[in-house]
């Protein structure tokens, strides 16, 4: 997803906050595993009457397991990437407030589009924006970076 959070009319200053998209929301995730552990105890409980004893402990096993993974999967939409331009300054924060992986002046700066990878190059520096998105996101931000970067320049690219 693709978040312009700042950008004035006539002001070639901007912030884009990149985010990977989420299907679910935390409750639905939470929904999404009390469903599918109920569904997994009831057949641990089915193959337990049947004879089968461990089955109850290898559900638990595998609810831990699953819980695990779809945890895992939500933590992972929490990434965030930070792209700021303005007349002066392009800046790439991979993650809220931390350092700046790219900085550099607007007039130097490209937009490269290799292989569905988005890339900022200056001065044989090059870093990749919005690897977490789709790539139809992609190509809406290549074409939303070099139009910020013409517009905070001064010149059409």
């Amino acid at each position: 997803m693709i978040e312009v959070l700042r950008q004035v009319s006539g002001d070639s200053r901007a912030q884009l906050v990149l985010h990977p998209p989420r299907a679910l929301s935390a409750r639905q995730f939470v929904l999404l595993f009390a469903a599918l552990a109920g569904l997994m105890l009831f057949s641990a409980g089915l193959g337990w009457l049947s004879g089968n004893v461990f089955a109850p402990a290898f559900a638990l096993l595998h609810c831990f397991l699953v819980g695990a993974a779809l945890r895992a999967s939500w933590r992972s939409g929490d990434r965030r990437e930070e792209v700021r331009v303005g007349p002066d300054c392009v800046e790439v924060i991979p993650a809220a407030g931390g350092p700046a992986a790219f900085r550099a002046h607007p007039y130097w700066v490209r937009v490269v589009v290799e292989e569905e990878r988005v890339l900022l190059v200056s001065s044989g520096r090059r870093v990749e924006v919005g690897s977490f998105l789709a790539p139809a996101e992609r190509r809406e931000l290549a074409a939303t970076l070099a139009g910020l970067l013409a517009a905070s320049d001064g010149r059409n690219r």
